[in-house]
């Protein structure tokens, strides 16, 4: 009992002494990328947010690897590990240059999600800050979905994985909207981030479908996938119709107006639909 006692404590120092180093990178990262000159990292940076310029420090702290011509395009980092790609958006803007990317080298597509969100609201005419507070949502795997929809086709890519990144951070909105407040349709104006708290690396379709509840039934139906997650129903839509369209489910019948879902055989994986 001792010995394993001894292992696991050993495993949990190396754990945390793993997110200590991470940590101490990150903040390293973010603060680079607060005092860069807009476009001193090249032509593809003259409108970087900090956001995406503090995680490209992160990935890769060494400039002479980032923004890097391939073909037409340019990639915010090739190195050793390949090529990575930082979106931190709409990942449809991506698909076109994967397409290319992916012929050439390993790629990885970062992609941040907040899991502690400030919300900073500033005067549109003097930049004052208004109020800051805590948004009561918390990003979590599942709310990528939404945009990896848009990458589906390529998803089953052997040269492709995904890399999530939880971060703490402020998102900075000019009260310059509409009703009450001015809040409504206001402008983003930026995204600075704070603090890593947890990265994930997803190098296939199992690794997004291991994110389904185990106690789960079989079938399941969209509305049972969003009870056991927690999950919004329009969430779990759009989570469950990537997982059918790459393969990673099987639709085997409806119940009421829902589709009935379920996990293909072990060894077996239904065809990539269109």
């Amino acid at each position: 009992m001792a010995d394993t006692a001894e292992v696991n404590s050993n495993i949990y120092n190396q754990i945390y002494d793993l997110q200590a180093v991470r940590r101490q990178d990150f903040l390293r990262a973010c603060h680079l990328a607060a005092q860069r000159s807009p476009g001193a990292g090249g032509i593809g940076t003259l409108s970087e947010k900090t956001l995406h310029a503090a995680l490209k420090n992160y990935f890769e702290p060494y400039a002479d690897n980032q923004e890097t011509a391939i073909g037409r395009y340019v990639a915010d980092i090739v190195g050793p590990q390949g090529i990575i790609e930082i979106q931190t958006r709409s990942l449809s803007r991506l698909h076109d240059k994967l397409q290319v990317f992916l012929e050439a080298a390993r790629v990885t597509v970062v992609y941040p999600i907040a899991q502690v969100k400030w919300v900073c609201w500033l005067d549109p005419d003097t930049g004052e800050l208004l109020s800051r507070r805590r948004s009561p949502k918390k990003g979590r795997p599942e709310h990528a979905f939404y945009e990896l929809y848009r990458l589906a086709d390529l998803l089953g890519h052997p040269n492709l994985q995904v890399c999530l990144v939880f971060l703490e951070l402020e998102e900075y909105r000019q009260q310059n909207g509409y009703g009450r407040g001015k809040k409504r349709r206001a402008t983003r104006y930026e995204c600075r981030p704070l603090d890593i708290l947890d990265q994930r690396l997803f190098t296939g379709i199992d690794d997004w479908a291991a994110l389904l509840p185990k106690s789960m039934p079989q079938p399941f139906t969209t509305a049972d996938y969003s009870s056991f997650a927690h999950l919004h129903l329009h969430t779990a839509q759009r989570a469950l119709a990537l997982l059918y369209k790459v393969g990673a489910l099987q639709r085997v019948g409806k119940q009421g107006r829902y589709y009935l879902y379920a996990r293909p055989d072990p060894g077996r994986r239904p065809a990539i639909h269109e």
